[in-house]
Formats: C-alpha cells, structure tokens, sequence
C-alpha cells in the first residue's frame, strides 16, 4: 500500500488508476486546478468510507468492481447523516461516478452500479446581481482613494470587462496583453478550453486602455493583462479583496462579488430584451438551463416592482 495521491493508505492498483484518471481529467479534460483537488479529496473521502465499511480493510480494485448499490447508497447516507447538504453530495457523487466512467471506458473494470443513483437535488440560489445604478457607482468608486493610482485604473478596467463583458474572473485574470479587449471584439477562452467571441463595449476598451498606460510595468505580449504590485499576474484573491473593501465602504452586501459583475452582465441585458441563446452565448454557458436561472431574478425584480408601486398591492 501507498499513500502519494489519496493522502491515505490505499492499496497500490487503486492508487495506480487514480493517477492515471487525474491525468486525464489535467489533460484530455483541462479540469481546473480547482476541480482536480475537489474530485481527488472526494473520491478519497469514497474510498476512506469503504475502508471503515469493510472493517479497516482498504478496497482493491476488484472490490470497487464488485460494489453494488446498496454500497454507494450507503455511503451517500453517511454524508446526509453528516450534514451535508445536497449541493455537496452531488457533487461528489459526481466525482465518484466520473471515476467510475472512466474506468469503463479504459476496460479497468466494469461496474454500473452507480449510475442507478438518483442524484441528491439540488436548489441553486438565484444569481444575485447588482442594481445598475450601483454598478456604476462601484466602477468609479473602484478608481479612487488609491495611495498608488495605476492600481485604482487596474480594478476599474478589470471590473468594468466583468461587467460590461460578462467574463469569469479566471477568463479575465488569464488574459494576456496581447489579448487585451482594445478593439470592437474579444476572443475569450472559457471552461473546457471553449472560445468564444464577446463584443466589447467602448467604456471597457476605455477603461483597459487607460489602466494600461498607468501601469508602471512593462506588460509583455504573451505576460499577463492584468498585474499585482510587483509586475506578476494579479491574483484572484486580492480581486476579490478588492471587491470586499468597496462593497464596505458602499454599503453593499456581501453578495456583491465579481462574480456579481458577471450575474449583472446577464441580467441588465435580459431586463433591456436580450435573447437568452445570444446571453447564453456571451456567458459561455454549455447548458440553455443555466442561462435561464437570470429570468428567475429578472421575474423576481418585476414583482418587488409591482408590490412596491401598484395602489392594490400596497392595499392588499
């Protein structure tokens, strides 16, 4: 037995295909960093399971081959049991079931066992957007009371393409320079190494442009876009501190992430008529049904409208 991927005694075949699959998933799948660890901490957690299942004895790969339903019903039990809630069961059955797909389709073993689970259901909360007016007011608030003014343009250009182009944060924070949205059009590459072409606003072309000659560092083609205090890609986590300092100073709540900029993206196009396959389009999102997620808030928004105007609502 070894432990260098599961972080766990497992017996060696069982640690060999796991290697194998997360290289896969890296990349045939071009998983996230992200991903790749929440997938392998699931599926150990899995595997821990069946260890303690089955008296301390950690499962081979012919036990894995041989699990039958009531297996995996029990292990999905245990997580209720321990609190969790249904968005993180599916998800690591989703890990377990990618597993187990991957070792069908590379004749390790065959086990369908699995995929007669039901998937434990799921509420995603409505996207939570900004007001339009509150938008605006954070790009500009984004620019000010900097001690060093290049950093105020930098998040006002980066909020400004989230929102104005409705990109994630990891497509934004990847851009090279080269791929800076100077021109009428932006290439993006999304989940999955999926492009996509977003038109591009003039007030982002504006704001990128206007960051970039108060950059105090030379910005290199194929170098990063957007950059932290010592010239490096900037990272994420600093964004998003940035983004927690201007929603205190506004009064916002903590629902205004960057993330948020993206959900506004979405929806101010869809209460000024967008298509919902062109917003689907713009956003990349593979599924039609997480794209109307947004009508969900646009409805939302239209009956706080009513309640709050209409002379026989207010009357009940």
């Amino acid at each position: 037995m070894s432990e260098p991927v599961l972080g766990f005694s497992a017996r060696s075949d069982v640690q060999d295909v796991l290697a194998h699959w997360r290289r896969w998933m890296e990349s045939e799948k071009a998983v996230s960093p992200h991903t790749l660890s929440a997938y392998t901490a699931d599926v150990a957690e899995f595997l821990r399971f069946l260890t303690e299942f089955h008296g301390g004895t950690p499962p081979s790969l012919n036990d894995l081959g041989d699990l039958k339903a009531a297996d995996f019903r029990a292990w999905m039990s245990r997580l209720a049991m321990d609190g969790l809630v249904g968005a993180s069961r599916a998800r690591k059955l989703a890990a377990v079931r990618n597993l187990f797909r991957w070792l069908d389709r590379s004749g390790c073993l065959h086990n369908p066992a699995v995929a007669t689970l039901a998937t434990p259901k799921v509420k995603r909360p409505a996207p939570r957007p900004l007001t339009e007016i509150d938008a605006d007011r954070l790009l500009e608030e984004a620019e000010r009371d900097r001690e060093e003014p290049w950093i105020g343009k930098r998040d006002r250009a980066l909020f400004t393409l989230l929102y104005g182009c409705g990109l994630r944060i990891s497509e934004a924070l990847g851009l090279a320079r080269k791929d800076a949205p100077l021109t009428d059009t932006l290439r993006v590459t999304g989940k999955g190494r999926k492009d996509r072409m977003i038109p591009v606003l003039p007030a982002v072309t504006e704001a990128v442009r206007a960051y970039i000659e108060s950059c105090p560092f030379t910005l290199a083609p194929d170098g990063p876009l957007f950059v932290g205090t010592r010239g490096g890609r900037l990272n994420a986590s600093v964004a998003q501190h940035q983004m927690q300092k201007l929603r205190a100073l506004m009064g916002m709540p903590d629902s205004a992430t960057p993330h948020a900029l993206r959900h506004s993206f979405a929806t101010h196009l869809l209460a000024d008529g967008g298509d919902l396959r062109a917003i689907q389009d713009l956003l990349g999102h593979a599924s039609l049904s997480t794209t109307q997620r947004y009508t969900d808030v646009e409805n939302e928004q239209l009956m706080n409208v009513y309640r709050n105007a209409h002379p026989r609502a207010r009357k009940g």
